[in-house]
């Protein structure tokens, strides 16, 4: 019995229209799934930014608690915020949108605003003891777009959060 050699081809190979085939398959998989990864890494930043403001508020209002228990009432300067240790206790996080651990301060002008400063720097902080009460505001030296929505639909920036 012998076997013909067009019954014992082995296929060594894919046919075009598999390739075609696959190509398409793929080509819409990264169609989606791309627009869904930018939203990701956006959400990420905003996160981010998010989570750095509130822990540094959190230690500027711990810092003001301790300093009305002994009777002053009074946020940290600017000095006393950025070093390392006093406010808090490891270094200010870098500004997820600009990679800056930087902080600068503001006026109240500035601050009322939240301005982004044409200084490099990641962070603004403003200060007044002398106000009654007190007033100390920090904010992102930034002003891309967040992933925060307004009750108008819109999305925040980084300093207005």
């Amino acid at each position: 019995m012998a076997v013909s050699k067009v019954a014992s081809r082995v296929r060594k190979g894919f046919t075009l229209i598999e390739l075609i085939a696959v190509l398409v398959v793929l080509a819409i998989l990264s169609g989606v799934a791309l627009p869904k990864y930018i939203d990701y890494s956006e959400r990420a930043r905003t996160s981010s930014i998010q989570g750095s403001l509130g822990g540094v508020r959190t230690a500027i209002a711990n810092f003001f608690a301790n300093e009305s228990i002994d009777g002053n009432g009074r946020y940290p300067t600017l000095v006393e915020l950025t070093t390392v240790g006093g406010v808090m206790q490891e270094g200010i996080p870098a500004n997820p949108y600009n990679g800056l651990t930087t902080v600068i301060a503001a006026d109240d002008l500035q601050a009322a605003d939240r301005t982004v400063q044409t200084t490099v720097s990641g962070w603004c902080y403003y200060v007044d003891n002398a106000a009654d009460p007190p007033v100390a505001v920090f904010y992102a030296n930034t002003d891309d777009e967040t992933r925060v929505q307004d009750d108008a639909g819109d999305y925040f920036t980084a300093n207005e959060l």
